[in-house]
């Protein structure tokens, strides 16, 4: 099984982000590093070729930085690492990245002189939080889309079961190969690397493709989607304290805030 997971490098979550003077983002104390959803694609892949064989390629587009997550990645399993430098293309949409990844991925397998069987993309980013990028590549690739996947077990004629995650529940569902998935929070946590596998992996190159060089026709170039700017949310409001000493008096107040504000 060959599988490559597309993964994004994305500002530390943890962080709270503030604008700055120039009402961008300000990302100076946000470490960068792959986006968590990613990184569970890429744990759920590893898992999976450790029980049955095959390797986990990576695939990232975007800058030189984003080899930080790409070395990671590679010191927990994957075994190859691609980017696609995305020159020419920085304020590409969902629509425009998925086209440069589906075209990518095109050329790597040409390559490599056979395709991936499946190709792995978290439910969503943590930054942008748009969760369309996997179907639009699996719409530009022609293939099986399955989307919340939280387990895949072995493929049997030409196809592999997966594990789908609904808010009722999960369904299990049949995908014939090659396909595109996009994984939700497994059970687990992606691994931590060992030191060594983290010194491997400094020593790993990463080939490069330029995003220009790419052969996307020109409807695909277009961005659908155009930032015009970047607002913080409002600051939440302090609430009211009801300080009546009588519990009937409270409600009696409560009913009076709530009606001044048209609640009632």
């Amino acid at each position: 099984m060959e599988i490559l997971v597309c993964m994004k490098q994305v500002p530390d979550d943890s962080i709270e982000i503030k604008l700055g003077a120039d009402g961008q983002p300000d990302l100076s104390k946000a470490e960068p590093q792959g986006n968590a959803f990613d990184t569970y694609a890429q744990e759920l892949a590893v898992r999976y070729i450790e029980a049955n064989g095959g390797t986990v390629s990576i695939l990232s587009l975007g800058p030189a930085e984003n080899e930080t997550c790409l070395k990671s990645a590679l010191a927990v399993g994957a075994e190859k690492a691609y980017r696609v430098d995305d020159a020419g293309f920085e304020d590409a949409d969902a629509f425009v990245t998925a086209n440069l990844l589906a075209a990518a991925i095109k050329k790597i397998e040409a390559d490599n002189g056979a395709p991936f069987d499946l190709v792995l993309c978290g439910r969503e980013s943590t930054d942008y939080i748009g969760g369309e990028v996997a179907e639009y590549l699996a719409e530009k690739a022609a293939r099986p889309f399955v989307t919340n996947v939280v387990e895949i077990v072995q493929e049997n004629d030409g196809a592999i079961q997966a594990k789908k995650e609904l808010d009722s529940g999960y369904n299990w569902v049949d995908a014939p190969l090659p396909a595109v998935m996009t994984i939700s929070k497994p059970d687990y946590d992606p691994r931590y690397p060992k030191i060594k596998d983290k010194m491997a992996a400094r020593k790993k190159e990463v080939p490069v493709l330029a995003a220009v060089d790419l052969a996307l026709e020109d409807g695909d170039k277009v961005a659908l989607v155009k930032y015009l700017g970047y607002q913080e949310p409002p600051k939440r409001e302090a609430g009211v304290k009801i300080q009546e000493e009588e519990p009937a008096d409270a409600v009696a107040k409560m009913f009076e805030i709530l009606a001044a504000d048209k609640v009632l």
